[in-house]
């Protein structure tokens, strides 16, 4: 007999497709580029429609009416997966925690902005254990409202509702986050090949937790931070501290709002390990048809709370696990605690002598008690000495923990939303907070066309020009909607200083612009990319070609005072292949950093081809190199990067490591140098396809046009500020 996944006793049939994942076409070459990750999210995959705008939908929800049913759906508790005390609040506050807590500083991906939790990997991941239930409580909240409120909002809103009807006054609420429909392809999670490995393989050296490897921000495959349980399982609440406070500084946490949202987080809601972790079913994305989306089916819960299982761990914090209290700190702080398992095997540890009434009640039997819990990470805020004074800060001052916490996490579930302009609702606080990255509205009342005539008399090189638009607008990332162009960050600490910005070229044509902006009335950072775009037009002017690159007015100037600088720090780029530059020789391939460099900045393969040819050829190269500047016209906006990339006349000469000569077939003589970011355009059979378009004769004016283009899309990716910015961008 075989099961019904088994080949054995069925008929062979004709299948021509490739069904499965394992059979990827391009697995033969795994070492290939995955330009896949500049044309996910496309229209193709979105149900709703190339003219659907969910900000605007959004604005149309009835905002007051789908809270007071969130708050209806916390205490209305469902038979397949009964609710802890009767409130899914504690469930609804994981779920909205993990959603965001993916969310890590170093590239901005991960994060609650897409809903992306509904997809594998995150939705199989042991951290995410049992949120598929969460998910599918909300579905009749989503199929009322509609395409007027995301799955990622939903998930969010879950859990400000949830504290709220703890009794927790939260910060605030946005909505305006934009569902995804397949899972992202450009986020490396990590090399593992299997659930919760050691975290030897992350670390150089685990017990230094600095030296993990970036950007990851979990220390195992599968969590969210840190093993409860302790390093590798192993606890030792003391090297857990130093986990947890590295974990969390990737995610843009400081020690402050680290203990607070490990306090918040764990005052109320409990852990589940009551029962046999090992019956549990396969995960989500495991499971076979009949499960519809569910994993880890619990074939011993009967219908009670009290059997669920998710991490292992089992039990409540605090004596009051349904109210936003101080009871983590009393109970913590308040007894002495020791080590022990829970019923399905894990390390936790369990107060010594605790009296009767600290005790909370059974999930599912309020005439039974049960003993609280603590993992290795709440014993770390209590061994480890910063964070314990910050704890005891908490504790003599409850007003002030809880104004910590709902400011946290508030941080923490709106941090990869970008800046306030995006942010949509009645919920939105007043208050701009610096780790928001405001920029003051910049003036638009003056002449666009003057500006261009002071910045075109101040002497300035065709490279300082362009070179200081592109280095200013570079730095925005669609992971985060972070950086850009819009504030001028470039005049203030940390990125004035950047080695990838070439500081002293950088302060030269700072001053001037500064001094033109005073003159003028516009912003620098107007000032910077109007330079860029003057320095566009006279390239193409000199190639015969007559254009306007588009402007929009308004960018602000932002003040070191608005500026969180130690947030900005892990933003610098160590590599820029559209200006053929490399801070140091990595591991990763060159190619590879411009792929990752265009998926953040939004562009599609097309427009890295486009605008990495055109820069060649302007002579933006760092330091003035000739590397890939295959042209005897530079400073001409010609398509001469193509043309002679695919001239056949020409062979490829190996001279060095990540060093190139370009050598004429029939004299010997070298024409020009490469790195292999140039080179990487005619090997990579998808990039050749679009260098061979941009090198035909017939569309030389097709690549000014699209450079423009695509120059203009940079420039402006961070535009939130403006209503209509589908027009910019």
């Amino acid at each position: 007999m075989t099961d019904n996944n088994s080949a054995g006793g069925k008929c062979p049939v004709m299948h021509g497709s490739n069904t499965q994942e394992k059979a990827d076409v391009a697995g033969w070459w795994p070492e290939n580029l995955n330009l896949d990750i500049l044309h996910q999210h496309d229209r193709k995959t979105n149900p709703l429609g190339e003219d659907f705008d969910y900000r605007e939908e959004v604005k149309k929800l009835d905002h007051e009416a789908l809270e007071k049913d969130m708050h209806e759906l916390m205490t209305n508790s469902q038979e397949w997966w009964p609710a802890d005390w009767g409130h899914y609040g504690g469930l609804m506050i994981r779920l909205a925690w993990h959603a965001a807590g993916t969310y890590r500083l170093a590239d901005g991906r991960g994060g609650a902005g897409t809903g992306n939790q509904r997809f594998a990997p995150l939705n199989s991941w042991p951290d995410n254990g049992n949120l598929d239930k969460a998910r599918r409580l909300l579905w009749p909240l989503k199929k009322k409202y509609g395409n007027k409120v995301s799955w990622a909002d939903l998930f969010i809103l879950a859990g400000n509702v949830a504290y709220e009807s703890f009794g927790l006054k939260t910060f605030g609420f946005s909505y305006g986050r934009e569902d995804i429909w397949h899972p992202e392809k450009d986020i490396y999670w990590g090399a593992e090949k299997e659930w919760l490995a050691p975290s030897d393989s992350r670390y150089e050296d685990v017990d230094k937790p600095d030296t993990m490897e970036n950007p990851l921000a979990a220390v195992q495959m599968g969590l969210i931070y840190v093993n409860p349980e302790g390093v590798n399982g192993v606890p030792d609440p003391q090297k857990t501290a130093e986990q947890v406070r590295t974990t969390f500084a990737r995610m843009a946490m400081n020690d402050e709002e680290t203990a607070a949202l490990t306090a918040g987080g764990h005052t109320v809601g409990k852990a589940h390990g009551n029962g046999d972790a090992d019956a549990l079913g396969p995960e989500p994305e495991g499971a076979d048809v009949e499960t519809q989306g569910f994993g880890w089916m619990n074939p011993n819960l009967d219908g009670k709370a009290t059997n669920a299982v998710t991490s292992g761990i089992e039990g409540a914090w605090t004596s009051n696990p349904t109210k936003f209290d101080m009871g983590y700190f009393d109970l913590l702080f308040g007894y002495e605690w020791q080590l022990t398992k829970s019923p399905a095997g894990a390390n936790q540890w369990e107060p010594i002598d605790i009296k009767e009434e600290h005790m909370p009640v059974d999930p599912t039997d309020p005439s039974v008690r049960r003993k609280p819990m603590m993992t290795d990470a709440d014993m770390a805020m209590k061994v480890d000495p910063k964070y314990r004074a910050i704890c005891e800060k908490f504790m003599a001052d409850p007003e002030y923990f809880k104004d910590c916490f709902a400011r946290a996490w508030f941080k923490l579930t709106h941090r990869d939303m970008g800046p306030k302009s995006r942010y949509i609702g009645p919920g939105v606080p007043d208050e701009d907070l610096i780790w928001q990255d405001p920029v003051p509205q910049g003036e638009t009342n003056y002449i666009e066309e003057v500006v261009k005539q002071k910045i075109a008399g101040a002497g300035l090189s065709l490279n300082e020009l362009i070179c200081t638009a592109w280095d200013s607008a570079r730095t925005f990332r669609g992971s985060d909607m972070r950086g850009g162009a819009n504030g001028a960050r470039i005049r203030l600490a940390p990125q004035k200083d950047w080695e990838g910005n070439e500081p002293d070229r950088l302060d030269k044509v700072l001053k001037v612009y500064e001094q033109i902006s005073t003159d003028t009335g516009a912003s620098v950072a107007d000032v910077i990319v109007l330079g860029g775009n003057l320095g566009i037009e006279m390239a193409a002017k000199a190639a015969g070609h007559e254009v306007h690159v588009p402007f929009l007015k308004g960018r602000g100037d932002a003040t070191d005072e608005m500026t969180d600088a130690e947030s900005f720090d892990p933003m610098e780029p160590l590599a820029d292949g559209f200006r053929n530059w490399q801070k140091k020789d990595y591991v990763v391939k060159p190619e590879e950093m411009l792929l990752d460099r265009a998926q953040l900045m939004g562009l599609t393969a097309p427009e890295m081809t486009v605008l990495l040819g055109g820069m060649r050829v302007l002579g933006t190269n760092y330091g003035g190199t000739k590397h890939g500047v295959f042209t005897d016209r530079v400073g001409q906006l010609t398509n001469d990067f193509f043309v002679n990339l695919t001239d056949m006349s020409n062979r490829w000469e190996p001279t060095g490591k990540n060093s190139y000569n370009i050598v004429d077939r029939n004299s010997g003589n070298t024409k020009f140098t490469a790195t292999r970011v140039d080179l990487v355009f005619g090997s990579n059979s998808i990039l050749r396809a679009y260098a061979e378009v941009y090198a035909q004769d017939d569309n030389e004016e097709k690549f000014v046009k699209d450079f423009v283009a695509a120059w203009t899309k940079v420039m402006n990716a961070d535009r939130f500020d403006v209503e209509d910015r589908k027009s910019v961008v």
